[in-house]
């Protein structure tokens, strides 16, 4: 005997719901988990644009790490989506350079961290630009893209606030025949 809500199993006579009712407590919950995960754990992003080949390269796509940065603070090096100061509405991904209190200055094209010239292997497109050497201010960041020649980043737009780092990039995924970490 069927009712709206349950019916008998014949085999060992149980209560047992609906095919369609389960199909919904499926998509439902998979649908909370999915809001979950994008909010709070990460979330898919593609790279748009070449200003941090030859790391990442156009159209990549990759997961970003958003719970990371809620228990440490971003370091020198990491590979950081954020919105940057100038556009809100669009992600910006770039390499973190320095921290808050450090001092930073470009001679030649040649990155200076506190007075010392850091070795930047990821670097294959090489600028010539000079700037001064400034210092970062407090919750903030200097962030560079690899291909400093075809990059929009601190040097031109200042600082990065601590208030917008969305995450790190952790997994590069897409193409699969170019998956790694960065």
């Amino acid at each position: 005997m069927a009712k709206i809500n349950t019916v008998l199993n014949k085999k060992n006579g149980k209560k047992v719901k609906p095919m369609w009712r389960e199909l919904i407590e499926t998509v439902v919950s998979a649908g909370i988990i999915a809001f979950i995960i994008i909010t709070f754990i990460g979330q898919v992003t593609v790279v748009k644009g070449a200003s941090m080949e030859d790391t990442l390269f156009n159209r990549e796509r990759l997961i970003c790490n958003k719970i990371v940065y809620r228990l440490t603070e971003p370091k020198h090096g990491d590979i950081v989506i954020f919105k940057p100061p100038i556009d809100q509405n669009h992600n910006y991904i770039k390499r973190v350079i320095a921290v808050e209190g450090d001092r930073v200055k470009i001679v030649d094209g040649v990155v200076y961290l506190n007075g010392e010239k850091i070795e930047e292997d990821y670097i294959t497109h090489h600028s010539s630009e000079t700037m001064p050497e400034i210092t970062v201010r407090e919750n903030s960041f200097f962030v560079l893209g690899d291909n400093r020649v075809n990059s929009s980043d601190s040097r031109f737009w200042g600082f990065v606030p601590r208030k917008n780092i969305i995450g790190r990039a952790s997994v590069i995924f897409w193409p699969i025949n170019r998956a790694r970490i960065p």
